[in-house]
């Protein structure tokens, strides 16, 4: 039987079991996938706390993102391949050696990827892709000031933040993610504990400010951040790992800038055009050669508490993905 990390009640990762559960027939229009690897995100972390926006019902299984092979296609499945290699999209449920899915869900793995980096792929990149082409509708040119950029969403921000022409600034909480950052592209880092950051990106910016800001972190960062941008500016609030930010508004209007909430999932099942037009950009840059997740950690599928901790703990530089046989 396969087996399925659950969540039967809300908590640390470590209230979660792995536990053995039948499989059963395929529906009308269903595609059955064996996992082979699952991509560990920061609200997979929140959902199990119950502190994200979606609230599953109990039990649960965590779990956005996943990669591996079909296995069984229902009889009026077209456009589906047995034995393809695909990335799975989930709201959640990926912490599973085996899913049943519609085939809108899926998408081809890059030939360039291997499991472990499909599994990781699209939940950052498509959130960077979203905030920085559709919300911030960043310029060639323009200045880009990335927070939390040695995480797996920031680092994704950092790439496509280069592939569109835009100046760089990477801010990070070591060295070594910096050094990570800037092999991805950044032009600059700055290192939180070496000064404020505001200070930095006023130095590195001569006075005149970042034009976008990528802001997953939230908190002071983003009380800071509005302290360093240039007149028209846009902040990305892509989410609040270190708090819910409060908006200094009498700056935000002298400066002439916008605030944007980035919900990258939501805008694509509200909009399907937009989510493909972006699937089909990342998927070309991913062949090419241009974007790859870099994963830090690879771990045995038991491991899922010790990986969401890796998270918890800001240990990962990156992505963490589950390994499974």
């Amino acid at each position: 039987m396969p087996k399925a990390v659950v969540c039967r009640a809300l908590g640390p990762p470590e209230i979660l079991r792995l536990e053995n559960f039948a499989s059963r027939p395929l529906q009308p229009g269903e595609v059955r996938i064996a996992i082979r690897a699952a991509g560990i995100n920061f609200p997979d972390v929140l959902m199990v706390s119950g502190e994200y926006q979606l609230k599953p019902e109990l039990p649960f299984t965590p779990g956005m993102e996943a990669a591996g092979d079909v296995v069984e296609v229902g009889n009026d499945v077209t456009g589906v391949a047995l034995g393809s290699r695909v990335i799975v999209k989930m709201r959640h449920g990926a912490f599973t050696e085996e899913a049943v899915v519609m085939p809108s869900q899926l998408a081809p793995l890059p030939s360039t990827f291997d499991y472990a980096e499909g599994a990781t792929f699209l939940a950052a990149h498509g959130t960077a892709y979203h905030a920085l082409v559709d919300r911030g509708q960043l310029k060639s040119g323009e200045t880009l000031l990335v927070h939390g950029a040695g995480g797996g969403v920031g680092l994704a921000a950092v790439e496509i933040g280069k592939l569109l022409g835009a100046t760089v600034i990477a801010a990070a909480s070591s060295e070594e993610k910096l050094e990570v950052a800037q092999a991805r592209g950044a032009d600059h880092g700055v290192l939180y504990a070496r000064e404020p950051f505001r200070d930095a990106v006023k130095r590195i910016t001569d006075g005149g400010g970042v034009d976008v800001v990528f802001d997953p972190v939230g908190g002071e960062v983003f009380e800071n951040s509005v302290r360093c941008i240039a007149f028209g500016a846009r902040l990305l609030v892509i989410g609040f790992t270190g708090g819910i930010g409060l908006a200094r508004t009498n700056l935000i209007l002298m400066k002439g800038a916008s605030v944007l909430g980035v919900r990258a999932g939501e805008a694509a099942r509200r909009n399907p055009a937009l989510g493909e037009a972006r699937m089909a950009t990342l998927s070309a840059w991913a062949e090419q050669g241009k974007v790859r997740p870099n994963v830090s950690h690879r771990l045995p599928f038991e491991d899922y508490a010790k990986a969401m901790r890796l998270l918890i703990d800001r240990k990962a530089i990156g992505r963490v993905a589950l390994v499974l046989n």
